[in-house]
């Protein structure tokens, strides 16, 4: 795989065809996005977020799970994995998943396959946020630091 000079992110393949996932190496752990792919007219692609998942050991064990469903089988066609450093913990893979399950909640083709819609410390933390700030009172500021953050009540 591809490497990078990002903090979380090791390596990344993209919009792999289903058929693709023995290729991936067994001991890669991180998170993958399952797509369906659909031609446009001319030359165009489009790629529809179908799944998100995350695989705490093993990334080719999740996918190939993935494609041995007779639920999900049919659902996508291509998929991209998302390799993380050796130091991100299983909690801030787990963070990063639910991050963006929580971003497609409410997509009506996202959500086809996402069982757990949201994130619930996420929501957790929105909820305390407005109990704190109260509803749509929220405003961030400068603080005497110079940090940036949710205006404290007085």
């Amino acid at each position: 795989m591809p490497q990078s000079e990002m903090r979380l992110i090791k390596s990344v393949l993209e919009y792999l065809p289903r058929g693709d996932w023995p290729t991936i190496d067994a001991e890669v752990r991180g998170f993958y996005v399952l797509y369906n792919h659909r031609k446009r007219r001319g030359n165009d692609d489009n790629f529809d977020f179908v799944y998100v998942g995350m695989a705490q050991n093993n990334v080719r064990g999740r996918l190939k799970n993935h494609a041995n469903s007779w639920k999900k089988w049919g659902e996508w066609t291509h998929f991209s994995v998302f390799e993380v450093w050796d130091n991100i913990s299983l909690q801030e893979i787990g963070e990063l998943e639910g991050l963006f399950r929580h971003l497609y909640r409410w997509d009506s083709k996202a959500n086809s396959l996402n069982i757990q819609r949201s994130y619930k410390p996420l929501q957790r933390l929105r909820r305390a946020t407005h109990t704190v700030q109260g509803r749509n009172q929220f405003r961030w500021v400068k603080k005497h630091d110079g940090t940036r953050g949710p205006k404290d009540q007085a």
